[in-house]
């Protein structure tokens, strides 16, 4: 068990799901505290809390409300003294047709943008000033083949909110490196988690993998452990990367 993490507090929002799970345990193996973000799935944090031998924190928050950042950073001020990196894992996928309800098609885009975009900005706007006075911090969000390659039209909301975080990523990279603060984005492609779970359930295995040269799809370990190796305080040059973990499912 190695300790290359050791002593630095990561918030990690989405943290009950199948990647953030993976990623807070990773985390803590390592020797780091992560601060295990959950929105309404209280149990499902426990559980990660419990595995992780208690050795992390719970925050609580609504990404999908405006005032859901500021309450979440907030929190986590209150568990800790200093934040050291921010991991933008919450995300959801919503399928809506270009033939939906305009009421509902505007719905589902304004939900989208809030939870995979809005609170990944605002949660950034509140941790930029906190790394920058301690001259030291990271960002790494959680982006998608789906933001380098293009998606289905039945879940555009998706790809596109994660190409967005993928520019902000860069921006974030080149405007506030000299604060010696670290940006980056980690793109998979499909992961054992829930919502490939749904797909493979709809319409098998097969269309899932049929374009994966590796054939597999990736554990939330995998994700986990890329995502540890870019929070080692060695790791500073990713600054303004994206690194795809996709099987060669989509190659730049």
């Amino acid at each position: 068990m190695g300790s290359s993490l050791e002593g630095i507090n990561v918030l990690v929002t989405g943290a009950s799901g199948g990647i953030g799970s993976a990623i807070v345990e990773e985390i803590a193996s390592q020797g780091g505290f992560p601060l295990i973000h959950f929105s309404g799935n209280r149990r499902a944090a426990e559980k990660a809390l419990e595995r992780i031998e208690g050795k992390g924190a719970l925050v609580q928050a609504d990404l999908a409300s405006r005032e859901g950042p500021r309450a979440l950073w907030a929190s986590c001020l209150q568990q800790v003294a200093r934040m050291d990196a921010v991991i933008h894992n919450a995300g959801i996928r919503t399928e809506i047709s270009l033939e939906s309800d305009w009421d509902d098609w505007h719905a589902a885009w304004q939900r989208e943008f809030q939870i995979n975009v809005q609170a990944a900005a605002d949660l950034n706007r509140l941790a930029i000033p906190h790394f920058s006075e301690h001259r030291s911090g990271k960002i790494i969000s959680m982006a998608s083949r789906a933001a380098q390659r293009g998606y289905s039209a039945e879940a555009l909301p998706y790809g596109v909110t994660k190409a967005a975080l993928i520019n902000m990523t860069k921006s974030i990279a080149r405007s506030f490196a000299h604060r010696g603060i670290v940006a980056a984005c980690i793109a998979p492609g499909w992961v054992r988690t829930d919502m490939a779970e749904d797909f493979i359930a709809r319409h098998g295995l097969q269309a899932a993998t049929q374009d994966i040269p590796l054939g597999e799809i990736a554990s939330p370990q995998e994700v986990a452990e890329l995502v540890a190796f870019c929070l080692r305080p060695s790791q500073r040059s990713i600054n303004g990367a994206t690194l795809d973990i996709n099987g060669g499912s989509y190659i730049r």
